[in-house]
Parts: structure tokens; C-alpha cells; sequence
């Protein structure tokens, strides 16, 4: 703006140029406002005074029939008629529909003080509402004549499919009484073996009783046992729980031990107990039980590796699933289970490892026994099944 204001004289600083720019705005921008009269025009220049006292107010009286009628053949001369006499019909109705409604209005005003406005965008919506009604009911009418003609279609079909179905009834019909006689023969014959099947069926009934009085014992059998192998499930979580808590460092101050705590030893010496048969670095009689009388000397061959140590009691499990494991080897540490001493939180004050191992065998023996008290049930169920 700065050569502009130059140009018009005008010294040009930063607050003349503005100054400037603003004056032109002024002389160049103009703003257009449309209100339809109405309540809320009323309202809105109670509100805001700058619309009157700021503005060139001009009125847009009601449009005359000659311009009315030029209006409405504008937004038809588009439109498809019959012929030129039905639109100069619609053309001619739509001024005097809508002068219909302005006198009408005016009678509103008189008795009931209410102010009903028919502006001429109130015409150009009632010429659009007559083309929008035109074309539905046009698109309806062509629907229904092709819903008619699809009807008709289906009519003519159905006829020629009736008289073909007719004629192929009566040569149908000829065959039906063949099929009949014999079915009567056949009937006969089928009565004799029937009074055969219904021997066999009889007997297969009570078959099937029995049957279903064998699948009921195996399900409540296979039931029973399930419901006794979950309560050990408890104990082989707590001993796996005591293995996954030992450290292979926490065996690492036992393997130089001679000669260890007395509840140490009695705890290794249940773990050798419990590995007679299964690990071969245990060694045993021709019987199977332990050879060594001195059972934490088998032990120290142990801790030599403790990782595999800890293998081996992880696995244990597995070996009692698979039988492996002899009964003779738990009755060899039955009187050291007995002893109230030998729990975790005694022997945890001498060694942190052999409390873990102790906790791993009682938990242990807890399996075991349930295991082999259903171990026959489970075999019995499994017999069971077969006869099923």
C-alpha cells in the first residue's frame, strides 16, 4: 500500500498506510444482507440496531402475475408435458395457487393477529415441490405398468406350464395304477419280514440298555478317578514350586561338606532313596534298593553336577506317569516322612538347598501315593471302556 498512499499524497508511515489501507476497504467493500420478514428479522433487529441505522434498506414487495407466470414457465419449459395446452394449465394455476395462499394470509392477519408470509422464494419452493411430486409419481406410475407387464408375463407362463402339467397327468396317472398293484404285492411280502425285524429290533432294545448302563459306570468311574488324580495336582505344584525355587549356587557350599548337618544328610538321603532304579550313578542291590550305607556319598557324586541334579528331579515326575519308579523306594524314606522334625522351616536353618529339597520330597510322596491308589482304578476304567 506504501506507493498507493504516495501517490495520493499521504506522508507514509506505518499508521497513515494503515490508516489508508482501512479507507479503501471501507470504499471498495460492500455486504449484502437478506432477511425474510418473519418474527426472528424482528427480533434480530431489536438486537442489532446497526441493521437499520447502518444500512440502505430496500423491500422486496410481492412479485405481480405477469411475473409470476414468467417465473413458473422458466422452471418448466424443461419440463416433459402431455402437450403444450397441459402446461400452460400448470404454469397458469401456480401464480394463482400462490395468490390463493397471500389472500388468505391477509384474512389470518385480520382474525388472529398472526403474520403467514408467502415470499417469491415460497413460489420458486412451490415449483420445485411440483417437479419433485411430478417425477415420484411418474417413476411410480412406470413401476407399476412394469410390475404389470411382469405380472401378465407370469400369468401367460403359468397357463402353458398348468396345460403341459395336465397332459403329463394323464399319462402319470396310467403309470400310478401299475406302481399301485404292485406296491400291493410288495406290501405283502414286506408285512412277513417286518414281524422278523421287529424280533431283531427287541433284541437290540435291550442291548442298548445294557449298553447305556456301561457307559454310565464308565463315565462316573472315568469321573471318579479324574477327581482323585486333581487332588494331587496341588502337591506336584507346591514340589515343583520348591525345584524351581533352588539355585544351582545354593548347592555350591554343600559339595565341599564331609561331613553336613545331620537334618542335610537325612534330607539328601531321601532323595538318593527316591532315585534307586531311575538314575543309574545311584547305586543298588540286585533287589533295587540303595547299596551304600552311607547315603551322602552317593549325594556328593551328585553335586558334582548340580545342574543335572535338578534334571533329574524335574523329570521325576514323568518317571512315576510312566511307572518307574518301584513303591519300595518310598517306603525306604516312610519313617523319615513320619518324623515331625523333618519339615522346610526346621531344615531351612541349616541349608536353604536342602529345605527346598525336603519341601520337593514330601510333595512328591503326596503324588506318588495318590497316583498308585488310582493307578488300578484307572486300569479298571480302561477296561471298562473296551467292554463299552
Amino acid at each position: 500500500m506504501t506507493p498507493a498512499a504516495k501517490g495520493d499524497g499521504i506522508v507514509p508511515t506505518t499508521e497513515n498506510v494503515w490508516k489508508y489501507f482501512i479507507e479503501r476497504v471501507k470504499r471498495n467493500l460492500h455486504m449484502a444482507l437478506c432477511f425474510s420478514p418473519s418474527d426472528d428479522f424482528r427480533s434480530r433487529a431489536r438486537k442489532f440496531p446497526a441493521l437499520i441505522n447502518c444500512t440502505v434498506i430496500d423491500w422486496f414487495h410481492p412479485w405481480p402475475q405477469d411475473a409470476l407466470l414468467s417465473v413458473a414457465r422458466k422452471f418448466l419449459e424443461e419440463t416433459e408435458m402431455a402437450n403444450e395446452e397441459e402446461r400452460d394449465s400448470v404454469i397458469k394455476f401456480l401464480p394463482y395457487s400462490f395468490g390463493i395462499v397471500g389472500e388468505f394470509a391477509e384474512i389470518v392477519k385480520e382474525r388472529e393477529r398472526r403474520f403467514i408470509y408467502a415470499t417469491p422464494k415460497s413460489f420458486l419452493e412451490l415449483i420445485k415441490l411440483f417437479k419433485t411430486m411430478l417425477t415420484a409419481k411418474r417413476n411410480e406410475l412406470v413401476e407399476n405398468r412394469e410390475k404389470y407387464d411382469r405380472g401378465v408375463v407370469k400369468l401367460t407362463e403359468t397357463g402353458e406350464q398348468v396345460a403341459e402339467l395336465e397332459e403329463n397327468l394323464k399319462v402319470t396317472s396310467v403309470v400310478v395304477e401299475e406302481k399301485k398293484t404292485k406296491a400291493a404285492e410288495q406290501a405283502a411280502i414286506v408285512g412277513v419280514e417286518k414281524e422278523k425285524v421287529e424280533k431283531e429290533s427287541n433284541i437290540a432294545s435291550n442291548e442298548s440298555v445294557k449298553c447305556a448302563q456301561i457307559a454310565k459306570d464308565v463315565g462316573e468311574m472315568s469321573a471318579k478317578v479324574q477327581g482323585e488324580l486333581d487332588l494331587a495336582i496341588p502337591a506336584l505344584e507346591k514340589a515343583e514350586m520348591a525345584l524351581n525355587g533352588l539355585k544351582v549356587k545354593d548347592f555350591s557350599m554343600l559339595k565341599a561338606l564331609t561331613n553336613p548337618p545331620m537334618d542335610v544328610q537325612k534330607t539328601f538321603g531321601c532323595v538318593i532313596h527316591l532315585l534307586c532304579t531311575v538314575d543309574p550313578l545311584v547305586p543298588i542291590d540286585k533287589k533295587g534298593r540303595l547299596s551304600e550305607s552311607n547315603p551322602w556319598k552317593c549325594a556328593a557324586v551328585q553335586l558334582k553336577n548340580p545342574q543335572s541334579f535338578l534334571d533329574k528331579l524335574k523329570n521325576y515326575k514323568n518317571d512315576i506317569d510312566e511307572k518307574k519308579v518301584p513303591e519300595m523306594n518310598f517306603k525306604a524314606i516312610a519313617d523319615v516322612l513320619a518324623d515331625e522334625t523333618f519339615t522346610p522351616e526346621i531344615i531351612v536353618t541349616k541349608s536353604s538347598a536342602a529345605a527346598g529339597l525336603c519341601d520337593w520330597v514330601k510333595n512328591i510322596a503326596v503324588y506318588y501315593d495318590v497316583f498308585m491308589n488310582v493307578a488300578p482304578k484307572r486300569l479298571k476304567c480302561e477296561e471298562a471302556q473296551v467292554q463299552l
